[in-house]
Order: structure tokens, then C-alpha cells, then sequence
């Protein structure tokens, strides 16, 4: 039986054999053909069309995927599909980034006639300098590896692992020339948490119109409470005749009166309102109205306008159905 502890050396020497591969990587990202194949990809009016077998096709698709989500237009075509017709898909504005760390990937190389016969420039990403892929693209970035972590020297390892960190670095270099932002980021990820935060503004998910909780400031507490439990907010704001808001009264204010024995029928929403309440501005990131409910720790936000007239509320349930949290 193996014990725990080889298992753990064994899983150390991988990882420090991948660390002293991407060491080695550096030099070669910090090279005249790395800042080519950027300028390259930065003046592409079409599409980076990734390519690679086996292994480096898993890493071509998330180099692809990578490039598509930080602003550089990609996607991965499978060699032996591509003999096929989807060759197809391939446009003379366009540049393919063919990986093969052998550089003798038999499916690539057989399509770099007709890929030059359209005048597309063709991106290698091998680990053999002298490989034919190497000699045959216009710009050649070398991911060669000192070792594979499998001790067999067979299974892709270290190479991989270069051949990703590569991919990122294409990726990172061209989203910081392009100066793309977060706002930029969230639009190519509508789906995630991510993009949530990064779109949705308080305006997506406040309650207003009939569906915003307000009562004029001199009507009594029993009123009020009818506003509330109508809405089903926790909360009411509190506004003048002027449609100013000048307070806001919370299921927490209710709870306190009683214990301080009003009387809910005589007494002035006015009078027991907390005035100056945290409010937020409309146009902001949901994200940011949840950090301010967070930092003041209160459950529940209006919406004012320019005006400081409530346009809008919501509370940390809104929040958490947007998918905020």
C-alpha cells in the first residue's frame, strides 16, 4: 500500500516541476516574437481561430474562450472537423493560433497550405523550434518545456501548462492594450454573478410606480403600517407635500414605539420616522446600493431622483432574487 505521505510528495515534485517549466516560460513571453504575435492579433479585423489535437486542443479551447471574454474575438476550430468543412468558418481577416508542442500535429499541418493560399497568417505555439509548424507560421512562440511532470515523459504535463500560461499572456497583453474594462468584461458574461454585479443597476431591481411603499409624513402610524404590510417592503418612505422625502419608517421602528407604548392610532408617522435616512441615487450598480446597506447595516434602501423624491426601494430579498449576493 501507498501511503498518504508519498501520495503528497509526489503531488509536491509536480508541482515543482510546472513551476520551474513556466520559469522557463518567461523568457521566451519576454521575446521579440511574443510582442509580434500581439501587434498581430491587435490589428486582426477578424477572428484569432485557435487550433490543436488531443491535449492542446482542451487548451486551445480555453485559450479561445479566454480571448473571446476579454475582448479579442476567438473561437476553436478542431483540425480533423476542419478537413472536413468547417474549414469553412475561417476568413481572410482572420489569424490562426495553431498549438502542437510536437509541431508536427499531421491534422494542422495539412490545412496550412490551403490557411497561407487565403493570405491568413498563422500564429505557432509549439515546443519545437525546428518543428514544421515552427518553420512554416509567420510568428512562432516557442512553449518549450525542460521536462513533463509525468515521470513516464509521456503523458502532457508541463507542456500543457506552458502552453495555458501562453494563452494568457496573449489574452492579458491584448486586454490591457485594448483597455478593456470591467463594463466591457460584464457584457460578454450576462449569465454569471459576475456579470449581475457588474450590469444590473438599482433601477432593474428597485420596486417603484404603485409598487413603492409612501405615505405623506402627516398621517398616523396605523397608516402607514397599512402602506407597508400593502407592500410588503419591511419599510415606507416618508414624504412631504412636495413629494420630498423627509423620513423613512421600518418594521425595526415599528418594533421600538412599542416598546415605548404609542399609541399607533393618534400619533404623527412624522413623529416617529427616522429622518436623514441613507438613501440611494438612481443610476448606480446594485452592487454598490448592496455595499451601502451593508456598510449603514440597515435591510432596505430608497431610491431618490435629483430632487430627493423617492423614485424607487428595495431591500436585501431584492438583492438576493437579482442574484446581487
Amino acid at each position: 500500500m501507498v501511503d498518504q505521505t508519498q501520495f503528497r510528495q509526489w503531488g509536491r515534485k509536480v508541482i515543482d516541476i510546472e513551476k520551474a517549466a513556466l520559469d522557463h516560460l518567461y523568457q521566451y513571453v519576454d521575446s521579440v516574437e511574443f510582442g509580434q504575435a500581439c501587434e498581430l492579433i491587435m490589428q486582426c479585423k477578424g477572428k484569432v481561430i485557435v487550433m490543436g489535437m488531443g491535449k492542446s486542443g482542451h487548451i486551445g479551447n480555453k485559450i479561445s474562450a479566454t480571448f473571446a471574454s476579454t475582448g479579442t474575438p476567438a473561437f476553436f476550430v478542431h483540425p480533423g472537423e476542419a478537413s472536413h468543412g468547417d474549414l469553412g468558418a475561417l476568413d481572410k481577416n482572420d489569424i490562426v493560433l495553431a498549438i502542437s508542442n510536437s509541431g508536427e500535429s499531421s491534422e494542422i499541418l495539412t490545412l496550412l497550405p490551403v490557411i497561407q493560399r487565403m493570405g491568413v497568417p498563422v500564429i505557432s505555439v509549439t515546443g519545437k523550434p525546428e518543428s514544421n509548424m515552427a518553420r512554416l507560421a509567420k510568428i512562432h512562440l516557442c512553449i518549450q518545456v525542460q521536462e513533463e511532470a509525468c515521470p513516464l515523459g509521456l503523458a502532457p504535463t508541463s507542456s500543457t501548462t506552458a502552453t495555458l500560461a501562453m494563452g494568457d499572456a496573449l489574452a492579458i497583453a491584448l486586454l490591457q492594450a485594448k483597455g478593456f474594462t470591467r463594463d466591457d468584461f460584464a457584457l460578454s458574461h450576462p449569465g454569471g454573478s459576475l456579470g449581475r454585479k457588474l450590469l444590473l443597476k438599482v433601477e432593474d431591481i428597485m420596486h417603484q410606480g404603485d409598487n413603492l411603499p409612501s405615505v405623506s409624513d402627516d398621517i398616523c402610524i396605523t397608516e402607514a403600517l397599512y402602506e407597508i404590510s400593502k407592500k410588503g417592503l419591511g419599510m415606507t418612505a416618508v414624504v412631504d407635500k412636495a413629494n420630498t422625502l423627509v423620513g423613512i419608517f421600518t418594521d425595526g421602528d415599528l418594533r421600538r414605539i412599542i416598546d415605548a407604548e404609542v399609541n399607533l392610532r393618534t400619533t404623527s408617522i412624522a413623529q416617529v420616522m427616522t429622518q436623514n435616512c441613507v438613501t440611494s441615487p438612481s443610476g448606480i450598480l446594485a452592487a454598490k446600493a448592496l455595499q451601502i446597506m451593508e456598510e449603514k447595516n440597515i435591510n432596505g434602501l430608497i431610491v431618490v431622483n435629483q430632487h430627493h423624491q423617492p423614485i424607487g426601494a428595495l431591500n436585501m430579498l431584492d438583492m438576493v432574487k437579482a442574484g446581487v449576493i
